[in-house]
């Protein structure tokens, strides 16, 4: 590494401690690297959502690319968190998960809609705007950007899908999209 890219490393290990997944691609441009984990530790760290929503935010955009990489790395964050292990397996399953607060639903239909339709319905974001305000959506928006831009990397360069771990999502072996309960490719 060149000097930039050591002192990049350097703070992303001081912050996140080690230099892992996308990081070790991003690296290639540190102009790029440095803005992505200055997002990533926004939307990760310091946004106006609570702990949950933002780890639900994560698992949401990751399931959307795809990127296994990133959801496990996270589920657990995410049901520690207090994220119900019935909608976590209800969004690796693309199914509809439900949830007991009102916000949480709230936020899950908001968050859904846009990631599914790229639009959101009027009845959507006035029942999301009323829970989390201007602030707490356009936050929002910033962490489903980030994370997608993620799950894209981690897909892209193929990023290591920690072998010991269990493939999340039915539909995905590898970098390839399976017919559930099958063995090969979808045609």
């Amino acid at each position: 590494m060149n000097p930039r890219q050591q002192e990049l490393a350097a703070r992303i290990a001081g912050r996140r401690g080690a230099v892992r997944g996308p990081f070790r691609v991003w690296l290639h441009s540190p102009e790029m690297c440095e803005r992505a984990e200055s997002l990533g530790a926004f939307a990760r760290f310091d946004c106006a959502l609570p702990k949950h929503l933002r780890e639900l935010t994560l698992l949401m955009a990751a399931r959307n690319w795809d990127a296994q990489y990133s959801w496990n790395a996270h589920v657990h964050q995410a049901i520690e968190a207090g994220i119900p292990e019935a909608a976590v397996k209800a969004v690796a399953e693309k199914r509809e998960a439900v949830f007991d607060d009102d916000a949480d639903q709230a936020f899950y239909q908001f968050c859904r809609e846009v990631l599914e339709n790229h639009f959101v319905s009027d009845e959507t974001f006035a029942r999301a705007l009323e829970h989390f305000g201007p602030k707490g959506l356009v936050d929002t928006i910033g962490a489903l950007g980030n994370f997608t831009m993620l799950g894209m990397c981690l897909n892209t360069f193929q990023v290591d899908l920690q072998a010991d771990r269990e493939p999340p999502f039915p539909d995905i072996r590898g970098y390839e999209r399976v017919v559930p309960d099958g063995d090969g490719p979808r045609p």
